[in-house]
């Protein structure tokens, strides 16, 4: 029970994600994209960029300072890799973002969140 609770938790972050990318003038282009080396939350453009977006979801806002890591981190930047052809075609910039989410705070985005 305690998996799909996660799952369901992570489901609601992820919409409420994609809404507030929406209000600051991003194009949600796809949810929950599933490849070989991983998956990706969301792939949003906005003007000439594209951001492969991994968001995390806690109860606490103090849990959102240890919710990301290099190893997931990692595994997005892998997956976004195997993919990124099909959603930047016109030469768009293409990274890797972070959206951080907890009750009763405002979305903490981390833009360029990976740099190898």
């Amino acid at each position: 029970m305690t998996r799909q609770l996660a799952e369901k938790s992570g489901r609601e972050g992820e919409t409420r994600a994609a809404v507030w990318l929406r209000a600051k003038g991003w194009q949600v282009l796809d949810r929950r994209v599933r490849t070989p080396a991983g998956e990706i939350d969301l792939v949003a453009r906005r003007g000439g960029v594209v951001a492969f977006v991994e968001v995390k979801w806690r109860r606490k806002r103090a849990d959102l300072d240890h919710a990301i890591d290099e190893y997931r981190l990692s595994r997005v930047a892998a997956a976004a890799e195997a993919v990124a052809h099909r959603y930047a075609e016109n030469g768009e910039d293409i990274r890797i973002d972070v959206i951080l989410l907890a009750p009763g705070s405002f979305p903490r985005h981390i833009p360029n969140a990976w740099q190898p």
